[in-house]
């Protein structure tokens, strides 16, 4: 929790001096308004928590501004609430991840940790090195696998489906609990390449029907709305099941998750199949722990902070 104020330090003291006021009115919402905007939260999300706050304020009778910061906590909490779901493994042998991202994201670096996280907790992990396109990645990916003990599948030059496709196989072969692929980082405007990502979700789906059983995207938070928009392209392309938010421990604002929240919100409205995208980890730094669940109202609580 306190890695997490620090990391959303700078929006938690911009937030917090609207609080500082006298009064209840239409000045305090206007700075309200433009200290969420500047936290990434953008339009839309800004809106819903403000006209969500006017109606606490009024329900509790709240006459001291100091007061209307709590209750901004809990339309931020209730908002992000259903991004809270926790990663399981183990329902389905083994369990499919297939993980997608821009270039810098902090990809394969997660990968790298959540592999960590599965073998200390008794999984068996199988790692698919599916990023043929950059020359590090392999390397970076091997790298990692070493480090947890862990197996990898890799082919140098190799094409990504065929490589992905070796290692379902391998993974039920061998009796592994998890299977990770790392797939090659892209742009969503790249549509050639965001259609080489379908076509490594259809080949993985061929060697096990069910799978994958979680697409994952890894997003930097310092990238503001413009992960919102990473979020809906590569969801529109691949049906994500979850995210990763990494890098809050710099000058990222956190405010994106609101717009992320009701994004989700609607997609669900609008499609009753289709669950809420969750956030199942944010990274706060390069250490092994700085990998942690979220925790809607723990993150509510340090953007106010």
């Amino acid at each position: 929790m306190s890695r997490l104020r620090q990391g959303l330090r700078r929006t938690g003291v911009n937030i917090a001096q609207v609080f500082t006021g006298t009064r209840i009115d239409e000045a305090l919402y206007e700075e309200l308004q433009d200290a969420l905007l500047m936290a990434d939260a953008g339009t839309k999300a800004t809106d819903f928590l403000l006209s969500d706050l006017r109606r606490r304020v009024k329900e509790a009778k709240a006459t001291d501004p100091s007061a209307v910061r709590g209750l901004l906590v809990d339309a931020i909490a209730d908002l992000l609430i259903p991004l809270e779901r926790p990663f399981v493994v183990g329902e389905a042998v083994p369990t499919v991840i297939m993980v997608v991202g821009v270039n810098g994201a902090g990809k394969t670096t997660t990968i790298g940790k959540i592999t960590r996280h599965l073998a200390d907790g008794g999984c068996k992990v199988l790692l698919a090195a599916a990023d043929t396109f950059r020359a590090a990645a392999r390397e970076q990916l091997a790298v990692w696998a070493d480090r947890n003990r862990v197996e990898i599948v890799s082919q140098q030059g190799g094409d990504p489906s065929a490589v992905t496709f070796d290692a379902v196989v391998a993974g039920k072969a061998r009796g592994c609990d998890v299977v990770i692929a790392d797939t090659a980082g892209r742009l969503p405007t790249q549509l050639h390449l965001m259609e080489e990502l379908k076509k490594i979700r259809r080949v993985i789906g061929k060697a096990q029907p069910d799978a994958p059983h979680e697409v994952l995207l890894v997003v930097d938070g310092n990238t503001g709305q413009n992960a919102l928009a990473q979020v809906r392209a590569f969801d529109d392309a691949l049906q994500l099941s979850g995210l990763v938010v990494t890098k809050l421990d710099g000058t990222a604002k956190g405010g994106v998750l609101a717009a992320i929240a009701l994004w989700s919100r609607e997609r669900a409205t609008a499609d009753a199949s289709r669950r809420a995208v969750a956030v199942y980890f944010i990274g706060m730094g390069e250490k092994l722990e700085d990998l942690q669940p979220f925790g809607a109202r723990e993150f509510a609580e340090a953007l106010l902070a």
